[in-house]
């Protein structure tokens, strides 16, 4: 008995402490600042939100192209290799063309040949043209026939369709010349703009393909920058309108980006619209490839 009345009394003293640290509490919670919620919680304005918007993209320029054999062929001599910089027109790099020299040598002969063939035909035309005024000269004086005047008319004109002939035959020579003289001129590797080799991916003695990539050259200046805006920017970038650019490949240089180009339509498949700006002043450290970021501030 005196068991069972110890337990009643410790565990009325544990579940009357228990129950003032819940009021104390529940208290500490009533009296205190209520918790925040979605409703009162600070809100940014739109203007903060929409006021600036950084883009990062490769810098690029308007001329860059990897130039391809135009034809098959073996590599005869390469002129240049990179890093060179070359003028437009320059010949970088030369295909055998032994046989297409051959070929039109032989159709510039035939062409020779042809137009002293047309010439020996005009003169014969100039003579029986001549035998048939004589013929009508002796028709009107009633010494000739008159199937021997038709006769040498006849044979006037067919000599003049003889000379159409050969004509056609000697403009269809000049125009395999062309031809073959197309053929050597794709066998001259020239760089099509003032530019640098950026790689040569051919050699010396190798066989190619019409086709495969000799060299890859590029334009230094001016250089590009080409990204994408959402389309809550649309109509707010203008052409003109100046931006700072930097990269991380040229620390500690600041760069001014002009637009020069706004798309005028949005994409209804991601909702963006492009934007194209140059870098007018000095490139510094800059090079194309080279990975750039700009700020748009749209509050200006």
């Amino acid at each position: 008995m005196r068991k069972s009345a110890a337990f009643l009394v410790i565990y009325s003293a544990l579940l009357a402490a228990g129950c003032g640290g819940n009021e104390q509490v529940v208290s500490a919670v009533s009296n205190g600042s209520p918790p925040p919620t979605a409703a009162n919680r600070p809100t940014p304005s739109p203007d903060s939100l929409d006021a600036s918007f950084s883009v990062t993209g490769p810098i690029i320029v308007e001329h860059q192209i990897e130039i391809a054999a135009q034809r098959d062929g073996l590599l005869a001599k390469v002129y240049f290799d990179s890093p060179a910089r070359v003028k437009a027109g320059t010949v970088l790099a030369r295909l055998d063309d032994q046989q297409i020299t051959a070929n039109l040598e032989a159709a510039r002969a035939k062409s020779r040949s042809i137009a002293a063939d047309l010439k020996n035909w005009q003169a014969e035309a100039e003579v029986l043209k001549a035998d048939y005024v004589r013929q009508q000269h002796l028709w009107e004086l009633g010494l000739t026939s008159q199937e021997q005047l038709e006769h040498a008319k006849y044979k006037a004109e067919s000599d003049q369709w003889d000379i159409q002939r050969v004509e056609e035959l000697l403009n269809t020579s000049h125009q395999e010349e062309r031809s073959l003289e197309l053929e050597l001129e794709k066998t001259r590797i020239t760089a099509p703009f003032d530019g640098l080799i950026a790689r040569r991916y051919a050699r010396e003695g190798q066989a190619v393909a019409k086709g495969d990539r000799l060299f890859w050259v590029t334009a230094e200046a001016p250089l590009l920058m080409r990204f994408t805006l959402p389309e809550k920017f649309f109509g707010r970038i203008r052409v003109g309108q100046q931006f700072v650019l930097n990269s991380v490949d040229a620390p500690g240089e600041k760069h001014q980006a002009r637009v020069k180009q706004v798309s005028p339509v949005v994409d209804p498949s991601s909702g963006t619209f492009e934007v194209l700006v140059d870098l007018p002043g000095d490139r510094g450290g800059l090079r194309p490839g080279m990975t750039a970021s700009l700020k748009i501030d749209s509050s200006r």
